[in-house]
Formats: C-alpha cells, sequence, structure tokens
C-alpha cells in the first residue's frame, strides 16, 4: 500500500512562517516525509481562478495553476508522483458545492462541456511543457452530488429514489477524461466520492457512468469519520466496490484531530459543527496516532492500495485562513470564521512539532 499527502496549502503556509520540528530539530517536511516515512505520492488541488475581479485571493492555498507547477516540481525533484486534483472551480467543492468557474457562468450544456474539455486541455498542456509527469489526475472533487453545479448536478434522491442527470453528469466527466488521456495517457483517473459508508450511492454511481461509458482507473473515497461512520461500514463498501467493479480503491483523504483545542482566538463563539458520526478515538495525540494505525492495518486487510492524509502541514500561522473574507464572500459561507481550525488535524501540533502520528503514518 502507498501512502500520499496533500499539502496544497503548503506554499501559503511557509509564507505565514509555518516551521516544522521533529524532536525540537526543524526538517523540510516533504523531504522528511518522503525520505523517513516511505510518502511517495503528493496530491494537489488546483483551481481555475481563485481571485475576485479586484484580484485578492479567495485564501485555503490559493490553488491556481502557478501553486501547483511550483509544488509539483519541488514534489517530483523530492521523489513523489504527483495526482493532480482538478475541482473545476475557482474555490473549494465538496458535496454542498461545486460553482462554476466565474468566467464560465451563462454556458448551456454542450458549452460547458467544452469549456471544461478546453480548460483541461490546456492545463495539462502547461503542467507537460513543465517537465511534470503526472502519476494520476482526479476529475472533480468529492462528486458525490455532481459537479459544475447545476447543471452537472444529481437530482433528486429522496427516500432511497435513484437520482437523475446524469447523462449531464456523465458528458462533463467523459470530456474531462478523454482530454486528460490525450495529454497524459499513462496517468491513472480518479474519480473522488465521499459518503464512504453508502453502499447504495456507490453501487448506483458506478452503475451509471459504466452505463455511460466513463472510462476511470481508480475510486476514490473521503473517509472521514465524523461524516462516514465506522471502520465496519467503510469498509464493508470498499470490499463491495473492489468485488463489483473490480477497481483500485485509494483514500484519497482522511485525517484525525490531536486536540479539541481552537488555535485562534477569533473562532471561539463560532457556530458548532454537528457531526454525522461520533469519533472512535479520543481527540488528543495518543487517539489520533491510533486512529491512523487502525486505518492503516485495515486498509491493508482490505486491499486498498494508496492513502493520502490530507493537509497534514496547515499550521495556524497569523493570517492563514481556510478562506478569506472576500473567500467566503465567494462560497457565500459568511457564518464561518476564516481561520485555519484544520491545524487541529495535522501531523504537526499548533507549533510546528511532530505529533506522535507522525512515526505512524509509515511504511
Amino acid at each position: 500500500m502507498r501512502l500520499g499527502i496533500d499539502t496544497s496549502s503548503l506554499l501559503e503556509t511557509r509564507a505565514a512562517g509555518g516551521r516544522y520540528f521533529v524532536n525540537g530539530k526543524e526538517v523540510e517536511p516533504l523531504s522528511f516525509l518522503h525520505d523517513h516515512n516511505g510518502v511517495d505520492i503528493l496530491r494537489l488541488r488546483i483551481w481555475v481562478d481563485p481571485y475576485d475581479e479586484k484580484g485578492r485571493p479567495y485564501g485555503g492555498g490559493t490553488c491556481d495553476l502557478q501553486t501547483f507547477l511550483t509544488l509539483a516540481k519541488e514534489g517530483v525533484t523530492k521523489g513523489y508522483a504527483i495526482l493532480l486534483d482538478f475541482h473545476y472551480s475557482d474555490f473549494w467543492c465538496d458535496p454542498g458545492k461545486q460553482l462554476i468557474p466565474k468566467s464560465w457562468r451563462g454556458l448551456d450544456l454542450p458549452h460547458l462541456v467544452e469549456k471544461l474539455g478546453e480548460y483541461t486541455r490546456e492545463t495539462l498542456k502547461t503542467v507537460k511543457e513543465a517537465g511534470i509527469p503526472l502519476y494520476a489526475i482526479q476529475i472533480g472533487n468529492e462528486i458525490t452530488n455532481g459537479m459544475l453545479w447545476p447543471l452537472g448536478h444529481l437530482d433528486g434522491g429522496e427516500n432511497g429514489a435513484k437520482r437523475t442527470n446524469y447523462d449531464a453528469l456523465c458528458a462533463l466527466l467523459s470530456r474531462g477524461i478523454k482530454e486528460a488521456k490525450a495529454i497524459y495517457p499513462e496517468a491513472k483517473i480518479v474519480i473522488h466520492l465521499e459518503r464512504s459508508f453508502d453502499q447504495n450511492v456507490y453501487r448506483e454511481y458506478f452503475d451509471e457512468l459504466l452505463a455511460h461509458h466513463v472510462e476511470f482507473d481508480v475510486i476514490g473515497m473521503s473517509y472521514y469519520p465524523e461524516w462516514h461512520g465506522s471502520f465496519d461500514m467503510v469498509f464493508s463498501n470498499v470490499d463491495l466496490m473492489k468485488k463489483t467493479y473490480g477497481k483500485p480503491i485509494w483514500i484519497v483523504e482522511f485525517a484525525y484531530p490531536f486536540t479539541e483545542e481552537i488555535a485562534y482566538e477569533e473562532s471561539k463563539g463560532a457556530p458548532q459543527v454537528e457531526y454525522s458520526f461520533p469519533l472512535p478515538y479520543p481527540c488528543t495525540q495518543q487517539g489520533q496516532a491510533d486512529y491512523i494505525g487502525e486505518l492503516m492495518r485495515l486498509s491493508e486487510l482490505h486491499g486498498v492500495e494508496a492513502l493520502f492524509y490530507w493537509e497534514p502541514l496547515w499550521l495556524p500561522c497569523p493570517g492563514l485562513t481556510w478562506a478569506t473574507k472576500i473567500g467566503e464572500a465567494y462560497t457565500g459561507e459568511t457564518d464561518k470564521p476564516c481561520a485555519n481550525e484544520w491545524a487541529a488535524k495535522g501531523l504537526f501540533d499548533f507549533k510546528g512539532e511532530a505529533t506522535k502520528a507522525l512515526w505512524v503514518y509509515s511504511k
């Protein structure tokens, strides 16, 4: 089983003064994780235009094409294979939002398919001209409910009913895959869903993709236990997906908190997040290490081919945000604090010192 990391925010973290230590000694974390832990795949997201009309960034890593090129080149020199994660949006994509890029708005479906194809082709041509090999390409991010809403949104599904609009979604996916394979024919194509406990949704989804002749290589899952349930629930679905479709399974996002503390004063008093499932281990450094150890053991047992820790290097540096106020306005999530609360789920603590889990997330 291969180990990966998603460190898409690393450039912003460094610029904000982020530093990393192992037993009190400063380290360069990408080199350390590769050389000491055997982590060898770097997953990097890319947004179309993460700036407002005045050129002000949305935050969250400001993951434009240049940011991707810089981090990918660094990763390659340090021995990493690269997984490019297309969001097909100007900012974050997840099950609750898949916003069409500003410059693509107003297009009908045929023209949106063309635009997605053109963007995919031109982006990957630039990546290839920069001399960056790609191990894998992800077409969309957490697209359980579709992508490029509303045209690519999956509709319905109430009370277990089958969802509709797969024709539109599959047209978008197929065009992106076609262009990706034309530029990087050897790269693995990843389709990434969350809701990793839900066998019915996964069966419906991948049955539809096959019926629409969408050609992909890897089933990617997010697995956060507070949203996606127990190990038994998720690995039952892993087994079913492997048996039904014969595709490799990658858990392309996971993380676990090492503390319940909040790093930023301005985050206090924020609306409390209601989780769908209880966390299986304490929110302590030992609990984080125990969770990761068990996830790795079960992943090996059930034949998961790759695990990716999501944003293990995102520290709570001053001014470092999941979204600027400009970014919040873009997504409409203005009720949230801007501070980087994900820092509680990193592999380095609030001061940049390695947590116990760093020694567990290792080959």
